[in-house]
C-alpha cells in the first residue's frame, strides 16, 4: 500500500460544516458552537434539532411552534403501519426494518413528488415529518412483534417521553423521560461518521432526503458502525453469567482473542465526552433503583481496559446499561441511534445540498494492464 493512500479515508478533510466539531485530544464534541456538556444539560432533544436545522436555538415562541409542528405528525398512515406489521410479524432484524419503514415514509409524505429536491422549505417540512415518524415506526414494530398493539402517540409529551411511553404503553417519569431525552441529545450529530457520509454521497447525486436517510439507516446497520452499544449489553451479560468478576472476564476474554466492545474510536484518542455524561447518568439510575451492579462491571472493565490497552470507552459503552436500566430491548439499541442521529444525518443533507457538488473519489489502480484478450477456446 502506498504511503499517500489513506485507507477508509482516515484523516481526509472533504467539506466544510458549520455543524459539530470534535477535537478527539481535548475530548471535546460541540455542536454549532455549543459544547456538548451544556446541551445534554440543559437543551431538549427538540431544541437540538432545531439548531442544527436552522443555525441557531430557538426562543420560546418558536420553541412551542416546532414541538407541536413534530407533535402532529408522529402519526403513521396506515399503509404505513402495516408495512411495520408484516416486518414485524416476518421477523425481520429491527434495523432492516426501519431501513425499509424510512423508504415506505417517502411514498405518503405530501412532499416526496417535489420536482426540487434541493427546495429547503420542503425539505425541513420532510425533515420534521421522518424524525417525528421514526419512533413511532420502531415503538410500533417492538410492540407488534412481542404480541402487543401499537400504542397511538400522544402529542402532549416530548419527543423522549412520547417514544417510551409508545414502546411500554406507560407514561415514563421524569428521571426516565429526561435520561432518555439526554441520551438522543448525545447522539444527535458526530461529524463525519459513516452513516452521515452515506447520507451525504446520496444527497450529493441529487436524490432526495428519503433516499439519504434510508442510505444512512444501511450504513448505522453494519457492525463497525452501529452496533456497539448492543454488544457492549451482551457482554456484561455474559460477565454477569458466568463464574468470575468482571477483570478477570475480560482477561479471558482478550485471551481468546476477543474484541471487548465500547472502547476505542476513529476520532478520540482520549474518553468520548458523551460517554463521561452517560456514566453519569448510569450511576444515577443504579443508585435510584438499588441495583448497580451494570454500571459497577462497566466502571470495572473501563479502569482494565484503559489501565492495560490504553483505550478509553466511547458513547456505546455506558449507552448499554444505560438503556438496559430503561428497560429497552438490546436489539433495539442502534434503532434508537438512528432516531436520534436522523437529525445530524438531515442537517449534514441541507448543508450539502446548499453547496452541492458530485461526491466522486478516485481509486488507484493496482491490477494488471496490456492483458492480450484469448479466444473462447484458449481459456
Amino acid at each position: 500500500m502506498s504511503d499517500d493512500l489513506k485507507r477508509g479515508l482516515e484523516g481526509v478533510l472533504v467539506a466544510e460544516s458549520e455543524l459539530s466539531y470534535i477535537d478527539g485530544d481535548a475530548g471535546k464534541l460541540v455542536y454549532r458552537g455549543y459544547p456538548i456538556e451544556a446541551l445534554a444539560r440543559e437543551a431538549s432533544y427538540e431544541e437540538v434539532v432545531y439548531l442544527l436545522w436552522h443555525d441557531e436555538l430557538p426562543d420560546a415562541a418558536e420553541l412551542a411552534d416546532f414541538e407541536s409542528w413534530m407533535a402532529e405528525r408522529r402519526t403513521l398512515d396506515e399503509e404505513v403501519l402495516s408495512v411495520v406489521r408484516k416486518l414485524a410479524e416476518a421477523d425481520e432484524v429491527p434495523m432492516a426494518a426501519l431501513r425499509t419503514i424510512v423508504s415506505a415514509l417517502s411514498a405518503y409524505d405530501e412532499d416526496a413528488d417535489h420536482q426540487d429536491v434541493t427546495d429547503l422549505d420542503a425539505n425541513l417540512r420532510k425533515a420534521c415529518r421522518i424524525t417525528a415518524k421514526l419512533p413511532t415506526a420502531l415503538a410500533a414494530f417492538q410492540r407488534i412483534r412481542q404480541g402487543d398493539d401499537p400504542v397511538e402517540p400522544r402529542a402532549d409529551l416530548d419527543h423522549a417521553a412520547n417514544f417510551l411511553y409508545m414502546l411500554n404503553d406507560e407514561v415514563p417519569d421524569d428521571v426516565l423521560a429526561e435520561t432518555f431525552d439526554m441520551a438522543l441529545v448525545l447522539h444527535a450529530d458526530h461529524g463525519l461518521n459513516a452513516s452521515t457520509f452515506s447520507a451525504m454521497v446520496t444527497a450529493s447525486t441529487l436524490s432526495d432526503l428519503h433516499s439519504a436517510v434510508t442510505a444512512a439507516v444501511g450504513t448505522l446497520a453494519g457492525s463497525l458502525h452501529g452496533g456497539a452499544n448492543a454488544n457492549v449489553m451482551r457482554m456484561l451479560k455474559e460477565v454477569d453469567d458466568s463464574d468470575v468478576g468482571p477483570t478477570e472476564w475480560v482477561e479471558n476474554a482478550l485471551a481468546e482473542g476477543r474484541r471487548v466492545p465500547g472502547f476505542g474510536h476513529r476520532v478520540y484518542n482520549v474518553k468520548d465526552p458523551r460517554a463521561k455524561i452517560l456514566g453519569e447518568k448510569s450511576k444515577s439510575l443504579a443508585e435510584a433503583a438499588g441495583d448497580t451492579k451494570w454500571y459497577d462491571y462497566s466502571v470495572a472493565i473501563e479502569e482494565y481496559i484503559t489501565e492495560e490497552k490504553g483505550l478509553a470507552p466511547n458513547v456505546d459503552f455506558y449507552s448499554a446499561s444505560t438503556y438496559y436500566q430503561m428497560g429497552i430491548p438490546i436489539d433495539i439499541y442502534t434503532p434508537i441511534f438512528a432516531m436520534s442521529r436522523v437529525a445530524g444525518w438531515i442537517a449534514h443533507v441541507l448543508e450539502q445540498y446548499d453547496d452541492n457538488r458530485l461526491i466522486r473519489p478516485r481509486a488507484r489502480y493496482v491490477g494488471p494492464t496490456d492483458l492480450t484478450f484469448p479466444d473462447l477456446d484458449e481459456r
